[in-house]
């Protein structure tokens, strides 16, 4: 393939050059342990400790509320456990909602076998969940709200800080997973009002294997690796600092650049020339409004998507549904959002990022066009 395009950013982004410019004295140098306070370890400590700001700049909160993870699920995992855990006297009722991502919803089951009653509220046809429909599952014994910022596959954005009012007014803890929005809409944890944020590295520009979750000062959480002292007591484990002070250096770029209108507009313009090529056969997935600057999810009605991507392997896209054995299953969050199997059978999520360009575009949309 001579002409490769890549239009699947909320799977994972390019790992940004100043991420890579951070990690390079920790690959050649600096070895010591951060824990240790000798001339080896010190200049460890010190680079996660920046990181630590980094992150703590981009979403508005205290340094110290800030905890490394090795990405977004251990993030959620730790943030759904360690409330359970801590609260098991104070009750033992989670809300969340049917387009969660996995990392929320699996936890969730699992909660449940040991005792948990798990609240999984439904969402409407654009994806979003009804802020008054999570007040009236508040029980007296809700411990936990866990809702998206932003849904990965059709960038369906949460009204966040409208919920958060309602687990204030309740006095319940209110988790966000803001893996696909940080650095690509504001996530600043107090407009939101949330206890607690998961980070996801590799979905900024940062590498696999490192996240971020933001604990508010005060709340309860059982650690959910146990061991010796490190980050605060809340995380056993030697710090991975060279993963760390790439995701400090992505999130201190996401801060600065701002790519957003640039890329909307490209999401835009690309689903207008896909409306007028195609007509009323391509629909779309996800609010029309309250959706990701960089997320279009289109429905190519009476194809299979999986079929289209197959038919021009030099794009990286993905499919909204799963084909087996002759017959086609909806995405989960499809299926929740109520889209027509005739229509997602056709689904294909088209992420863009920051280093796709117009030309990018215009050549993905001349592949689909073709007969």
């Amino acid at each position: 393939m001579k002409h490769k395009i890549y239009l699947d950013n909320n799977a994972s982004t390019p790992i940004a050059p100043e991420a890579i410019e951070a990690m390079r004295p920790f690959l050649t140098g600096h070895y010591g342990n951060p824990s240790s306070s000798h001339w080896a370890g010190i200049p460890a400590k010190v680079a996660v400790e920046k990181a630590r700001r980094q992150i703590a700049d981009l979403i508005g909160c205290d340094p110290s509320e800030i905890i490394f993870t090795s990405g977004g699920t251990e993030a959620n995992n730790h943030a759904l456990k360690g409330v359970f855990f801590a609260n098991r006297n104070k009750g033992s009722h989670i809300i969340t909602t049917s387009v969660e991502h996995p990392a929320i919803l699996n936890p969730c089951r699992f909660l449940e076998k040991l005792g948990a009653t798990v609240t999984v509220l439904p969402v409407d046809r654009f994806g979003m969940v009804d802020p008054d429909a999570v007040g009236r599952a508040v029980t007296s014994g809700t411990i936990l709200i866990s809702v998206m910022h932003a849904n990965n596959e059709v960038g369906t954005i949460q009204p966040i800080s409208k919920i958060a009012a309602i687990a204030r007014e309740t006095g319940v803890l209110f988790h966000t997973d803001a893996a696909q929005s940080i650095g690509k809409i504001p996530a600043d944890v107090n407009e939101l009002g949330v206890d607690l944020l998961s980070v996801a590295g590799h979905k900024l520009y940062a590498p696999k294997g490192i996240g971020a979750l933001y604990i508010k000062k005060a709340t309860e959480l059982e650690p959910l690796i146990h061991g010796a002292g490190h980050e605060g007591g809340r995380r056993a484990g030697t710090e991975n600092v060279l993963l760390a002070v790439a995701l400090g250096a992505a999130c201190s770029i996401a801060n600065i650049l701002n790519d957003t209108a640039r890329i909307q507009e490209m999401r835009d313009r690309f689903w207008k020339k896909l409306r007028e090529t195609f007509e009323d056969k391509v629909s779309l997935n996800g609010h029309p409004t309250e959706r990701l600057p960089n997320t279009l999810n289109v429905n190519f009605i009476g194809r299979t998507g999986a079929d289209i991507l197959a038919n021009i392997p030099e794009v990286a896209a993905s499919t909204g549904s799963a084909c087996h054995s002759g017959s086609v299953n909806l995405s989960p969050v499809l299926a929740a959002m109520g889209v027509p199997p005739k229509e997602g059978m056709g689904a294909i999520r088209f992420s863009l990022g920051r280093y796709t360009t117009s030309e990018d575009i215009e050549y993905v949309h001349d592949l689909l066009r073709r007969p």
